[in-house]
């Protein structure tokens, strides 16, 4: 028996990486009777059941780090949030509910704002201080052209890191221009409504080095926070939480409270106001 990490899986024939070969493999019938099936980034062990053609069967899945149900993939320890400073314009709600969502699941968040060379620098410059004073890395990069790719790759080592983000933002451009080859497909952007075309339709793991692999992921812009109960929302919104004992009352939203210790901070200036407008949003 050999252990191995699931780099893809399409239908039910995963790709196993196991000292550095790849293996065709099935997976044994109890996994369905479990209810459990392996997705990318799982680690598991491998039947080898022909070494010639690489063949094998994943007998066992070992414990999972972390599990995202969309898309499906475990073992995460880093998500890059890749933000486009135009075509298409900067989702900040949507990077916003990213970080909430990367906090809950205890998952490293690195800010990418990509497409520098299409904005002015005022905006890219506010953007860029806003999230790096909250604490969070920052990187501006203009993929196309390989500006800033040498500054994510220090953070990719001995990581399973995603790149998320909406389609044609630069996901698949930046991801080429790591590798240095064009393995991910890159997507145009529609003239008609200037958003991206989704190219990437399954969970693909690319090996950069030991132990270290970068996912191409479809639809991690659709992050599901309903299971964050909206009482916890503020713990993950992480300039907040040296305010939150300052709320007169244990179960305060926030919103509609006068001693509120996460309102009074964003009347001092403490707190982003946008921050805070995009946390009532959400």
């Amino acid at each position: 028996m050999q252990k191995g990490i699931v780099t893809s899986n399409i239908s039910d024939l995963y790709k196993v990486e196991t000292n550095n070969i790849v293996y065709n493999c099935n997976a044994r019938g109890k996994f369905k009777a479990g209810e459990i099936s392996p997705v990318a980034g799982d680690l598991v062990e491998v039947d080898i059941t022909d070494e010639n053609k690489k063949v094998g069967v994943i007998e066992k899945i070992l414990e999972r780090k972390n599990y995202i149900k969309r898309p499906k993939m475990a073992n995460l320890t880093q998500i890059i949030l890749v933000v486009s400073m135009k075509l298409p314009k900067p989702d900040l709600l949507l990077l916003d509910k990213q970080l909430v969502y990367a906090e809950y699941m205890d998952i490293k968040p690195i800010i990418c704002l990509n497409k520098i060379d299409l904005e002015d620098e005022e905006k890219i410059e506010y953007i860029y201080n806003l999230y790096s004073k909250i604490g969070y890395t920052v990187i501006k990069t203009d993929a196309k052209n390989n500006v800033g790719v040498d500054q994510i790759k220090k953070y990719l080592q001995n990581n399973i890191t995603a790149f998320s983000g909406n389609s044609g933002v630069g996901k698949s451009t930046l991801i080429n221009s790591i590798l240095g080859k064009q393995i991910a497909e890159e997507g145009n952007i529609s003239s008609k409504n200037k958003r991206g075309k989704n190219t990437t339709t399954q969970v693909l793991l690319y090996k950069i080095g030991e132990n270290s692999y970068i996912a191409d992921t479809p639809g991690f812009s659709t992050f599901d926070i309903s299971e964050i109960e909206k009482s916890d929302l503020a713990k993950y919104f992480i300039e907040f939480r040296p305010y939150l004992a300052d709320c007169e009352y244990a179960d305060c939203s926030h919103k509609k409270e006068e001693n509120c210790g996460i309102k009074r901070a964003v009347q001092e200036g403490k707190i982003s106001k946008d921050r805070y407008e995009r946390f009532c949003e959400l």
